[in-house]
């Protein structure tokens, strides 16, 4: 059976490749079932699943009596949108309202909601969760209603332990700090290597939500551009830190949020000796880097990290479980600071979440999930673009992640990302748009869109729906 869909896989990546590189072009046919069966040696069920994954996809299509054509290529796609303006200044953060305006109505069912940016819950393993969580429940000596030690469950520490070896990592648990999401993870390390008034280099876009973080603190923000497909401008931060007296970083080095770049490995290397030249720390959020597309799993600023000033920050809530709320920092240099505002900020994390993770990674079906979770996200990335391709107006941009969850849209400069997230609330859309991702409101003609619910024709007739309402712009 692994041999036979190891084997499906192979047949449709190397089609896939072909299209990307435009050997195959849109409209042209493929080779029959049978004729593919022949040439590569399969089975007509195996060439006939080739061309049904590619089709899931929206790679290629069938045509009745005819066959199968190549449909769409991502390489067909528009461009890539526009990265920000820089500034020379360090900046007090403002948070805007109109963030709650886009976040009110999370569990409004009626809503086609490509604001959030999560894992549907059909692509999640509930049933073997819920079997965890009724095992820990069961064999627990207390029933998980006693604290957690106020670093973590140790068992959950080894585990993730463990999983630290696929981004280069060779952590043991007692490395490890668990938190309540990466939030607390991020506002805890934040707290522990800055003091009020100090300038902190983020990348630019990215998530609203370091914005109030920053904020309460007192804290004041650097954007650095990001580049849609390499990540920061190593340039403008280098600047940045000897104009602006930069007293630590926070960065999504893989897949970020809202853009979906992936920083090269050589470049995040790069980043890591220029930030230890200099003694700043870096808090690097992997919250995605689990959710790759490609072969292998990209690597950590962390795994760079030789003097201990890399805070790496990651959770479950992208990958597993969101409302199960685990997260963790590993501290480096930093981890009795970070230890002692953790036990100030929340004394210990939730037992029962903390224990239920635990035995469902060590029973290995965290790995399992995470293959299907990867297969699924990609093909929805591209179903997704392909439909902001076909409805959106002409002179639309678009970014191509290679993991993650998130689209950036770039429209005309007559289009207000705001106004259009207004308009398409009327018809139970939602939108997040571009201003929230920056601290100055930038990005006014740029809005993120969620790829995480499975394609469907009401996720397509949404699309299309935004689309016409762009073009009325």
């Amino acid at each position: 059976m692994e041999t036979r869909e190891h084997l499906y896989l192979e047949v449709s990546e190397r089609i896939e490749k072909l299209i990307e590189k435009k050997a195959l072009k849109i409209g042209d046919k493929l080779l029959s079932v049978r004729a593919l069966s022949k040439e590569q040696g399969i089975s007509l069920s195996t060439a006939f699943q080739a061309y049904y994954h590619l089709e899931s996809k929206g790679l290629v299509e069938a045509r009745p009596q005819s066959g199968y054509y190549v449909k769409f290529s991502p390489q067909h796609s528009l461009h890539f949108p526009a990265s920000c303006e820089a500034t020379d200044e360090a900046l007090p953060v403002s948070v805007d309202e109109m963030i709650g305006s886009v976040y009110r109505n999370l569990r409004d069912t009626k809503l086609i909601n490509f604001a959030l940016s999560s894992p549907a819950t059909e692509l999640l393993p509930a049933a073997k969760l819920n079997k965890s969580v009724m095992h820990v429940l069961h064999h627990n000596k207390d029933h998980c209603l006693g604290y957690e030690n106020v670093q973590g469950n140790v068992e959950l520490r080894k585990q993730i332990a463990i999983q630290s070896f696929n981004w280069g990592g060779t952590l043991s648990e007692d490395d490890i700090i668990v938190t309540a999401g990466c939030m607390e993870a991020l506002a805890i390390s934040l707290k522990a290597v800055t003091q009020q008034g100090d300038a902190v280099a983020i990348d630019s876009p990215t998530y609203y939500a370091i914005f109030q973080v920053l904020e309460s603190l007192g804290l004041k923000v650097v954007e650095i551009p990001n580049d849609t497909q390499t990540g920061i401008d190593m340039d403008r931060l280098e600047h940045a830190i000897h104009k602006l007296d930069v007293k630590a970083c926070l960065f999504v080095c893989n897949f970020t949020n809202p853009v979906g770049s992936c920083m090269p490995d050589a470049k995040k290397q790069q980043l890591v000796t220029l930030l230890a030249k200099h003694e700043i720390p870096l808090i690097e959020d992997d919250i995605y880097g689990e959710l790759y597309f490609g072969k292998t799993r990209p690597r950590t600023c962390k795994s760079f990290d030789k003097k201990g000033l890399v805070i790496q920050c990651g959770s479950f809530s992208k990958s597993l479980a969101p409302g199960y709320r685990i997260g963790w920092a590993i501290p480096g240099k930093f981890k009795d600071r970070i230890l002692k505002l953790k036990r100030m900020n929340s004394v210990s994390t939730n037992t029962l979440t903390q224990a239920a993770i635990a035995h469902f990674l060590a029973n290995g079906r965290y790995e399992l999930h995470l293959r299907h979770l990867r297969k699924a996200l990609h093909t929805q990335c591209l179903r997704y673009m392909q439909a902001v391709t076909q409805y959106f107006p002409e002179g639309t941009r678009i970014s191509r992640p290679e993991g993650g969850f998130a689209l950036w849209i770039e429209l005309d400069k007559k289009v207000n990302a705001y106004k259009l997230h207004k308009r398409a609330l009327k018809h139970n859309i939602g939108i997040a748009p571009g201003q929230i991702f920056s601290s100055q409101g930038h990005f006014e003609n740029y809005f993120r869109i969620s790829f995480g619910a499975p394609w469907s024709d009401k996720v397509e007739q949404g699309i299309k729906l935004l689309g016409e309402l762009a073009r009325k712009f």
